[in-house]
């Protein structure tokens, strides 16, 4: 059986996570291969003990907790531990198992210092800000990267944690009392929490790499999530404006530990339209009530910060560049059911930057910051097509729209979420093999 990649195409909040949920039904593991709870996943499902609907919100666990299949936190995943049994914990008081949720032995371990630390870089910063969650998601990677960060599986030898935590600690209080003038942090009261909540989390660390690979040698289905999105990767994205790690399809080699090899469906999600948090380019951005409109509509402010999020036409540049950094093959288009009523629909197929035409994403960020949208306007559709089962059923300008984008993107759409439910999805291809 093959290995499936879910990643998002454009800057995150895409609904990656309704996509690995309805996944997740069919996979024998579900694997988070980076990032930390920055990201946040929305899922509607329907309440164990009431028969409602609700929102569950995660923001690190994989959003295919809610499935049976294991449920695997990555080597390149960067962990609070503290956050992670908040989550197990409130999914369990729901009614949910959370049994077959696992660590990785190699994933980094976010310390409260790097918590305060990333506020603290972010507001010396001022009007430069890279606009982060404050999370402490840079400053674990930073660590991880300089060989001074401590891992999941440090916690098995308690003593030698807290060696490695005595000389973190001493290390950091320098800075924080030299440079930032704060007190810093106890080496004492560390040392307390983390005895505290290591029974908790001794009985789910594995040796992540080697379960994976054995679950793929043994034919099993395995989907790897992604957190974030292309435009937000550390490599290819709006640098300095991303995330501290590779949220494309290469992070899930380096991040679950699979040669490339295994990897045959990659799935790419995007969003109708285009939406950002936080600082950075945005060449669509509407400022009007255009704007406007789509967030409120399209209920957009961030699952994890709550933030308002910024609004704009779909950018083909933007999923282009996903498709062609991550080797799409499926895209599923989700919220096109916030467009409905709409008399026009507009779609940025390219950039002018100087008068110069630009069909790809420029590396550089002043140029980017120059870029205007260049357009191709379509008529909209005022039916609703959240109760639509079928891609005949979809208005005829409703096809158009999304031929243009599988043409421009030379990516075909396989499924489109017409609603925030499980079940109002449109299915045009088997992404399954």
């Amino acid at each position: 059986m093959p290995g499936y990649v879910v990643v998002g195409t454009q800057w995150g909040d895409e609904g990656k996570g309704k996509v690995v949920d309805y996944l997740g039904s069919r996979m024998d593991a579900v694997v988070r291969f980076q990032g930390g709870n920055n990201a946040g996943h929305t899922v509607v499902v329907q309440d164990k003990h009431t028969g409602q609907n609700q929102q569950v919100v995660l923001h690190l666990l994989p959003s295919g907790v809610l499935q049976k299949a294991s449920c695997i936190i990555g080597p390149g995943v960067v962990v609070d531990p503290f956050v992670f049994l908040e989550e197990i914990n409130q999914l369990e008081e729901r009614g949910f198992n959370t049994d077959h949720v696992l660590l990785s032995d190699c994933s980094h371990i976010i310390m409260p210092y790097h918590v305060r630390l990333d506020a603290l870089i972010e507001a010396s910063l001022k009007d430069h800000k890279i606009g982060t969650t404050k999370r402490g998601i840079g400053p674990c990677y930073a660590d991880k990267y300089s060989r001074q960060g401590l891992r999941i599986g440090d916690l098995q030898d308690f003593e030698s944690f807290k060696k490695k935590l005595k000389l973190a600690v001493d290390m950091k209080n320098i800075t924080f009392q030299k440079v930032y003038e704060d007190p810093g942090f106890s080496y004492e009261e560390l040392v307390a929490q983390f005895a505290q909540i290591r029974k908790a989390l001794l009985p789910r660390i594995i040796n992540a790499q080697i379960v994976i690979n054995q679950a793929l040698d043994a034919q099993k289905q395995v989907l790897f999530e992604g957190a974030q999105a292309a435009m937000l990767d550390i490599n290819y994205g709006n640098y300095p404006y991303v995330t501290s790690s590779s949220p494309t399809s290469a992070g899930v080699c380096t991040g679950a530990g699979v040669s490339p090899k295994k990897l045959d469906v990659i799935i790419g999600i995007a969003k109708a339209y285009s939406t950002r948090v936080g600082e950075g380019p945005f060449v669509s951005e509407l400022f009007d009530d255009m704007g406007a409109w789509l967030r409120e509509q399209g209920h957009e402010f961030g699952a994890t910060t709550g933030r308002p999020r910024r609004c704009g036409w779909l950018d083909v540049n933007v999923v282009r560049h996903a498709a062609m950094i991550n080797g799409l093959s499926d895209l599923v288009i989700t919220k096109l059911d916030i467009l409905s009523g709409l008399k026009k629909i507009r779609m940025c197929v390219a950039y002018d930057i100087d008068g110069v035409r630009y069909d790809y994403i420029p590396s550089s960020m002043e140029e980017l910051q120059r870029a205007k949208p260049i357009y191709e306007e379509f008529d909209g559709w005022q039916e609703d097509i959240s109760t639509m089962k079928t891609y005949e059923e979809l208005p005829e300008n409703c096809k158009i729209y999304l031929r243009r984008i599988e043409e421009l993107c030379n990516t075909r759409i396989s499924m489109i979420s017409v609603g925030p439910e499980r079940n109002c999805n449109i299915y045009l291809h088997e992404m399954l093999k």
